[in-house]
């Protein structure tokens, strides 16, 4: 355990100090604070509704379900289990370019939630996979750059999200088979 512990407290120091420079010193803080998305993810969920069709308005339902029940389980349920504290309030010399809450740290909720969202979409229009997933990565690597969590939250966090993500697109996948089934019927 203590090999692990190390190993990921090394890769922390390399994204925090060894990766650092002026360019992700403005990019990775800005990425990670949610209210810098608030415009972009009200106009793609407003796109999903009035643009996206039967399978838009079934995933918009969807994925107001899919971000509380990530949230709920990464925030109020998995913190407090593994009760792990943050790399900013437990090691020394962090660069810390963002609040440090005393929060805990495993799972990463932003890798939760963006691991969660990028492949419910994913799965749903998969022409646009790699961009989901590539900005669910970015956001979780913020995470470590601005000295907030450990990689292995990160890790552990798209792997929960990426779990929460499935169930629910095949939940919507499944809304919209049965609706097209109950709609061949009436015809």
């Amino acid at each position: 355990m203590d090999f692990l512990l190390n190993i990921d407290i090394s890769v922390f120091y390399f994204i925090n100090h060894t990766l650092s420079n002026p360019l992700f010193d403005k990019f990775f803080p800005f990425i990670t604070d949610p209210k810098n998305w608030f415009i972009a993810y009200t106009i793609l969920y407003l796109a999903l509704i009035i643009k996206g069709g039967k399978r838009g308005r079934i995933a918009a339902v969807v994925l107001i379900l899919l971000v509380a029940a990530s949230d709920q389980l990464s925030s109020n349920l998995l913190k407090n289990l593994f009760e792990r504290i943050r790399p900013c309030n437990a090691l020394p010399d962090v660069r810390i370019l963002v609040g440090c809450t005393g929060s805990y740290s495993f799972p990463s909720s932003h890798a939760v939630n963006n691991f969660s969202v990028a492949v419910f979409f994913s799965r749903l229009y998969p022409k646009y996979k790699i961009t989901f997933i590539i900005a669910a990565s970015l956001v979780a690597l913020s995470r470590p750059y601005v000295g907030v969590h450990y990689p292995s939250d990160i890790l552990g966090g798209a792997l929960i999200g990426s779990a929460v993500g499935y169930l629910f697109s095949r939940i919507a996948l499944g809304i919209e088979e049965k609706i097209n089934k109950r709609f061949v019927r009436i015809k």
